[in-house]
């Protein structure tokens, strides 16, 4: 069976510190651990992370198969459709590279805490219209409690 691909945004790397997302988000770093999924994030993440304190770029760097998504035109044309389109404001610019991303590098799942701009079924379904109208799948959008296998 196929691996499932799974985008990282930044909050799930940080909820692996936080009470409120803890739980999930270390069972999904264990799935990765045991190479039962593989994580895919974007220069944006490591960008992020960059800025995060120290725990937080140490647990990215610990994951093991890790693939990087390069930031470049094709992502961030589409990124900028969704702020065309109202989806998300330039503010939050970094958020629609996020989906941009995960979707043209087919990502299986793209996984957030981020309710606001990303885990949003408005916004989901805006993600995925405009994904389809430029030629693009769906991208499947979850919080790692939805992700993860419960045995």
């Amino acid at each position: 069976m196929k691996k499932l691909r799974i985008y990282l945004d930044t909050s799930v790397i940080g909820g692996c510190f936080d009470k409120e997302f803890d739980l999930a988000s270390n069972k999904l770093f264990n799935f990765f651990e045991e190479s039962k999924y593989i994580p895919v994030v974007s220069d944006v993440v490591v960008l992020e992370i960059e800025r995060a304190p120290q725990n937080i770029e140490n647990k990215l760097k610990a994951l093991k198969n890790l693939e990087i998504i390069s930031i470049n035109k094709e992502i961030e044309t589409l990124a900028k459709e969704y702020i065309l389109k109202e989806i998300i404001t330039v503010k939050y610019a970094e958020d629609a590279l996020h989906i941009a991303a995960a979707t043209i590098s087919k990502a299986d799942v793209l996984v957030s805490w981020n309710f606001k701009h990303i885990v949003n079924l408005k916004k989901i379904k805006s993600f995925n219209t405009i994904n389809i109208k430029m030629g693009y799948g769906n991208l499947e959008i979850r919080t790692p409690q939805e992700v993860i296998e419960y045995e």
